[in-house]
């Protein structure tokens, strides 16, 4: 059933769960962040499929696969929302090593940052660099979560700091991989 109508008075629950919790509670405002974030990243990643299609016919060449960090982030997002809501999942410190293992590996291929650049250079690009903004977002309810209604594990804190910082990997990777020079802002 896609409806029950039991919400209409503003309350809501969550899986697993039978209490009622308030819509504007932050619980549900961190829980609505992570799902909005994960159904973006899943507009990201069917992008990235599509831009990667096309580089193989062209170019033939292989590497990083945006699709496949993208689908475990995902994953591990569908792990932090199951523990906001308040089963017992956890973050493992392997999954934010590795998030930062694919950041090292990236920026170790690209030139250093020496200013910020304007959003836009490709259609991917744009779309993760988005998703980087409603991951910052995220982050920020889940911390207001959890310093306002029930503490979370650290990890999850951990990751979800990194994850924006992958994310900024992984514009500037396509960015350069694309060959498209980032234009930095003028302040004029």
């Amino acid at each position: 059933m896609l409806y029950t109508g039991k919400g209409d008075k503003g309350d809501t629950y969550f899986f697993g769960s039978k209490d009622r919790v308030s819509k504007a509670s932050c619980q549900t405002e961190a829980l609505g962040t992570l799902d909005e974030l994960n159904s973006l990243l899943g507009v990201c990643r069917s992008q990235a499929d599509v831009s990667n299609k096309q580089s193989r016919k062209k170019n033939k060449q292989k590497g990083i696969s945006i699709s496949k960090i993208l689908e475990g982030v995902q994953q591990n997002l569908f792990i932090i929302q199951a523990a906001v809501a308040g089963a017992d999942k956890r973050i493992s410190q392997e999954k934010i090593k590795y998030a930062e293992g694919i950041i090292n590996t990236i920026e170790r291929e690209l030139p250093p940052i020496k200013t910020f650049f304007l959003p836009g250079a490709t259609e991917l690009s744009s779309l993760i660099d988005y998703a980087r903004t409603v991951a910052r977002r995220t982050e920020r309810e889940v911390v207001r979560f959890s310093e306002t209604e029930k503490e979370v594990a650290p990890e999850i804190l951990q990751y979800l700091n990194r994850l924006s910082s992958l994310l900024y990997a992984l514009v500037r990777f396509i960015n350069f991989k694309s060959g498209i020079q980032e234009i930095p802002p003028t302040y004029e």
